[in-house]
């Protein structure tokens, strides 16, 4: 006999080599019913394996959010049957779960068409409704590889023989299907459901090597339920059209070309909203008593070397040579913010010392990387460092934590997620440094009030950090804001103060930014807002549209006193009809329109539009003036 012990503590003793299954329905049927996969001791197991000594097991259900990857691994297996049914000459490769769907790489010497994908999914479909039983059995490595050549699977018999020659691998059955793969999987297709969908082919190559032959990746996505694919999907229909890329297009506010490979071309609209936000953050941390300073793009190797970086990030530097030096346009501004703190003596009595850069920082991120304004090669970050004493650690992470939730409130984001990063594998500094640093700042976070989970081994290589990811419109989260606590860039750069004891100290470095690159950040803004900024931050807040030439000079004069008001004005005075002038800057996101003809020439009056309204508002001039100068007031005043 054996002892099961549950998550609740209770224990029961069942007959050795007992199946998760019948475990289940010794519970209640209903239990068995809803059960996907069982976790033994900390491991996901198939229902139809079996237990053959003492363990604590959970059961995962179809409503628990960890049955996901299991189901799209099913789907996953599910497409590759369907392949080799329509398909028998193709070879199937490798068939993962990803976030929010899965993959399958098959070869195959044609492409595949859309209208292959439409024909595949009805497949899945008739063999999910075979309601064909997932069986778990172990090979001997040899005999895998053999098989598989036999049945010319010369890519699937390459995986295992990589596979050390001592070691049993596990196959998994389905109809006349079978696949390498460690599992777990559902106990038949029929679990899988329907509630799934193939979405497109791109194109990989064999192990991730362009020496190897292409393959042809085909992307599914698949859920527990047909209302998450449904709302996956509108959500993908949504994105799609709050692309940065289409909108950044349409409302004029920035471009990107060949020529400069990962570098944004502000147009005069976008950078309007690039200098409100950037004056925005710099309004707040004046009230923080942050100082301001800039430092140098090209920076000797030497300093480079010094600080670490040159041996843990070179690769992603852009380097150049000059009378015998090497240079490195900077990737960050730590190791320069250093060099001001170093001029002069300190004393414990100046710190903390807050520095903050809007520091232009370039690195050499592959092409294949690159996403529009989200990741770029040439950016801005929102850049400083806070160089206090040990005793004041705490309550600067406080301070910070306090501005970062204020900014992303004032900018339309409340839910925020933070993550704890410990140390990475590869780092500076010792155990016992590290050991100091992350007990600090778990300390200082749980003083703030800050809840967070683990992200393990995701530290920077001279600290560990918090990172803040806050959630869009669309429920999709962007890791933004950092601060990382830094007792290694110090000692590496001889930073020092003169404590109360009149003998040199080493300050703790604070890295922390809060919007992170600036144009990743309006990247998100635009998608998270789709186009409609916060009237503060429009780039244009109003459009005084004609419906007559008679209301030219009218137009002018509205136009001035708008300016005079600090708002943010256009006229539209062509020979267009009003309806398509509505529309046009509809497209544009102008939040107000202000609609003027012979009648509102006359009596001093304007049509006030929304930007999504149908309807519109007759107003005195100064009465909609004093409106929107209300309406458009930033969060604060901006310098």
């Amino acid at each position: 006999m054996i002892h099961i012990t549950f998550p609740d503590g209770r224990s029961k003793e069942y007959q050795k080599g007992i199946l998760g299954r019948d475990i289940a329905a010794d519970i209640s049927s209903s239990l068995l019913k809803k059960t996907a996969v069982i976790e033994v001791n900390g491991e996901q197991w198939d229902l139809t394996r079996p237990i053959e000594t003492d363990a604590s097991v959970r059961f995962i259900t179809m409503d628990d959010e960890e049955v996901l990857e299991v189901l799209r691994h099913d789907a996953a297996h599910v497409l590759a049957e369907a392949a080799k049914e329509l398909y028998p000459e193709i070879q199937v490769t490798i068939g993962p779960a990803i976030e929010n769907g899965f993959y399958y790489d098959f070869y195959k010497e044609t492409p595949f068409t859309p209208e292959d994908l439409v024909k595949l999914e009805k497949r899945m479909r008739e063999i999910v409704a075979r309601n064909e039983e997932i069986t778990r059995e172990v090979w001997n490595r040899d005999k895998a590889v053999e098989f598989f050549k036999s049945i010319g699977e010369d890519f699937k018999a390459e995986i295992i023989a990589s596979i050390p020659s001592e070691q049993d691998i596990t196959l998994y059955r389905q109809g006349k299907f079978l696949d390498l793969c460690r599992g777990p999987h559902l106990m038949s297709t029929a679990k899988l459901g329907t509630a799934f969908k193939l979405m497109k082919v791109a194109g990989a190559y064999w192990r991730g090597d362009s020496k190897n032959p292409m393959l042809q990746r085909i992307y599914g996505t698949a859920w527990a339920k047909q209302e998450q694919l449904d709302n996956y999907l509108y959500m993908l229909e949504e994105a799609e059209k709050r692309d940065h890329r289409k909108l950044g297009k349409e409302m004029n506010l920035f471009h990107l070309q060949e020529e400069a490979v990962g570098a944004v071309f502000w147009h005069d609209k976008g950078w309007t909203v690039y200098r409100l936000l950037q004056n925005y953050i710099r309004a707040r941390l004046k009230t923080q008593k942050y100082i301001e300073v800039n430092t140098p793009m090209l920076v000797d190797r030497s300093l480079w070397e010094a600080s670490g970086h040159w041996d843990k990030y070179q690769k992603n530097m852009f380097i150049t040579e000059t009378e015998e030096k090497i240079l490195a346009v900077k990737p960050m501004n730590c190791p320069c913010h250093v060099q001001i703190f170093k001029q002069g003596l300190k004393s414990y009595r100046d710190l903390p010392i807050r520095m903050a850069e809007f520091g232009s920082c370039h690195r050499n991120e592959p092409s294949g990387a690159l996403h529009g304004i989200m990741r770029v090669r040439a950016f801005v970050q929102d850049d400083a460092h806070i160089f206090c004493t040990p005793e004041q650690v705490t309550s600067e992470v406080i301070e910070f934590c306090e501005l970062l939730k204020t900014v992303y409130k004032d900018l339309g984001f409340e839910n925020i997620k933070v993550k704890f990063s410990p140390r990475p594998d590869e780092r500076a500094g010792d155990d016992e440094t590290w050991d100091k640093a992350e007990s600090m700042l778990k300390t200082a976070t749980t003083a703030a009030g800050i809840e967070y989970s683990m992200n393990p081994g995701e530290g920077a290589f001279y600290g560990p950090k918090l990172e803040f990811t806050l959630k869009d419109a669309l429920g999709r989260e962007w890791q933004c804001g950092t601060l990382q606590m830094d007792f290694i860039l110090p000692e590496r750069l001889d930073a020092s103060y003169i404590g109360e004891d009149g003998k040199k100290h080493r300050p703790v470095m604070i890295h922390r930014a809060v919007l992170g690159s600036l144009e990743r950040f309006i990247g998100v803004l635009i998608e998270h807002y789709a186009g409609k900024f916060p009237i503060w931050l429009a780039p244009t807040q109003v459009i005084i549209a004609t419906i007559t030439s008679e209301a030219d000079d009218y137009a002018r004069e509205v136009a001035q006193k708008l300016h005079d008001a600090g708002i943010r004005t256009e006229i539209d005075l062509r020979n267009e009809k009003i309806s398509y002038k509505v529309r046009e800057h509809s497209l544009q996101k102008v939040p107000f329109i202000f609609v003027v003809g012979k009648s509102e020439a006359q009596n001093q009056t304007i049509a006030l539009r929304r930007l999504g309204g149908d309807s519109q508002e007759n107003l005195a001039l100064q009465d909609a003036i004093s409106k929107i100068t209300d309406e458009a007031k930033p969060p604060v005043q901006l310098t």
